[in-house]
C-alpha cells in the first residue's frame, strides 16, 4: 500500500470515515499481515483484504509502473474498480503511475478527451476548486470547456453547491486579456445555456483565495504553478508567524494571547481537510491522497470519493457534456464507452 505511512495511515483512516458514513465498505489490497493489526473489530466487519506484497515504488517511473506491476496494490485496486467490485479507488501512492493506471484500465468518460487533476483550496468562504493541476501542460479552448463541465460537477456532487460559478484564470479580468485559445473557451462557455448565468469570465491568481467563483479552470501548467505557490505561500507565513512569535518575551506573550485566533485560522486553511486530488474525467472515481497524510486526512479523501459516487458524478457530467454540445458548443463527443460502470464497495 502507497505512501509515505502505508497501512498505518489507511487503515485508521477507513475506519475514522465509516464512523462518519457507516454504510460504507472497504476492499484493502496490499501485505495482509501488515493490514491486519489495524483492523478494528467494526471496521473488519465491513471490510475485505486482498493479499499482495508488491508496490509500485513512490519514484518508479510510470511506464515502469504499467509494465512491471500489474500484481502491484495500486493495479489490483484499480483493477477492482474496473470490474465492478468496487466503486472509487483512494491511492496515496505514486502520482504518475496512478494516473498512468488509472487511465489505460479505466479509460474516460464519453465526451471527455483528457483527464485533469482538481482538488479544493481553502477560500475566504470555504474552498475552490480548481482544475487542471499538472495533467495536462498544454490544451486547447475545447478542453477547458471540458474542465468547466468536470469541475462544476464536482463542485455539485462533493461540495453541496448547487450552482456553482465557474471562472477561467487568466492575467486580467479583462475580456480582451489572454492566448487565443482562452479566448475562445470563454466564448464557448458565454454562448452555452448549460453555464447561463453561471460562467462570469476570467478571473486572476488573488481570486481563487478571494472566493470570487466556485470552480477555476486552467492548464495544467498554470495550475500547478498556482498551486505550488499557494503551498509555499502558507508555509512561509507560517514560519514567519513562530519566529516572530518567539523573538521575545514580550512577542511570546502577544502568541499565548492570540493562540486562540491562530488555531482557528490553522483549522481554516488545514490542508488535511482539502486533502486529496480528483483524477476528473476517468469512467470511474479516482482520488490521489497526498503521500505524507495522516488519518484524518485520508479519511477526508475517502469521504470526498464516497459523496462523488454516491451523487453520481459521473452521470451529471455525462449529462452536461450533453447539454453542451445540444447548445452548439463544439464539445467533441466520442462513441459511447461500453464498460460496465462498478456498484459495490468502496476501494
Amino acid at each position: 500500500m502507497g505512501g509515505d505511512h502505508g497501512p498505518g495511515v489507511v487503515v485508521p483512516a477507513a475506519a475514522l470515515a465509516l464512523k462518519q458514513r457507516p454504510h460504507l465498505k472497504f476492499r484493502f489490497f496490499g501485505d495482509s499481515a501488515k493490514i491486519a493489526p489495524f483492523l478494528t473489530p467494526d471496521l473488519q466487519a465491513v471490510s475485505e483484504v486482498v493479499h499482495t506484497d508488491e508496490v509500485i515504488a513512490a519514484h518508479e517511473k510510470p511506464s515502469s509502473a504499467l509494465r512491471r506491476g500489474k500484481n502491484s496494490s495500486m493495479r489490483l485496486a484499480i483493477d477492482d474498480v474496473d470490474a465492478g467490485r468496487a466503486d472509487c479507488v483512494v491511492s496515496a501512492g505514486n502520482t504518475g503511475a496512478l494516473m498512468a493506471t488509472a487511465k489505460l484500465v479505466l479509460r474516460m468518460l464519453p465526451g471527455i478527451d483528457r483527464p485533469a487533476i482538481a482538488t479544493i483550496l481553502p477560500n475566504m468562504h470555504g474552498g475552490t476548486v480548481t482544475l487542471d493541476l499538472g495533467a495536462n501542460l498544454e490544451v486547447d479552448a475545447g478542453n477547458l470547456v471540458q474542465f468547466a463541465i468536470l469541475g462544476a460537477c464536482f463542485a455539485r456532487t462533493a461540495m453541496g453547491i448547487e450552482h456553482p460559478c465557474v471562472g477561467i484564470l487568466n492575467i486580467g479580468s479583462e475580456d480582451t486579456k489572454g492566448h487565443e485559445y482562452l479566448q475562445d473557451a470563454a466564448e464557448m462557455l458565454a454562448a452555452s445555456s448549460a453555464f447561463s448565468g453561471r460562467y462570469v469570465g476570467f478571473v486572476e491568481g488573488n481570486d481563487i483565495t478571494a472566493g470570487t467563483v466556485d470552480v477555476v479552470v486552467t492548464d495544467g501548467f498554470t495550475g500547478n504553478v498556482a498551486l505550488k505557490t499557494a503551498e509555499g505561500v502558507g508555509k512561509f507565513i507560517a514560519k514567519v508567524l513562530r519566529e516572530e512569535f518567539s523573538r521575545t518575551p514580550f512577542s511570546k506573550l502577544a502568541g499565548l494571547i492570540a493562540l486562540g485566533a491562530m488555531r482557528r485560522a490553522k483549522k481554516r486553511m488545514d490542508p488535511r481537510t482539502y486533502n486529496g486530488a480528483m483524477f476528473l474525467g476517468l469512467s470511474q472515481v479516482c482520488i490521489k491522497s497526498h503521500g505524507s497524510a495522516d488519518a484524518f486526512a485520508f479519511s477526508r479523501a475517502i469521504l470526498v470519493g464516497a459523496g462523488m459516487v454516491e451523487n453520481r458524478f459521473n452521470a451529471m457530467v455525462a449529462e452536461q457534456v450533453q447539454a453542451v454540445a445540444h447548445a452548439s458548443v463544439h464539445v467533441p463527443v466520442p462513441a459511447p464507452d461500453h464498460t460496465p460502470v462498478g456498484s459495490g464497495e468502496a476501494a
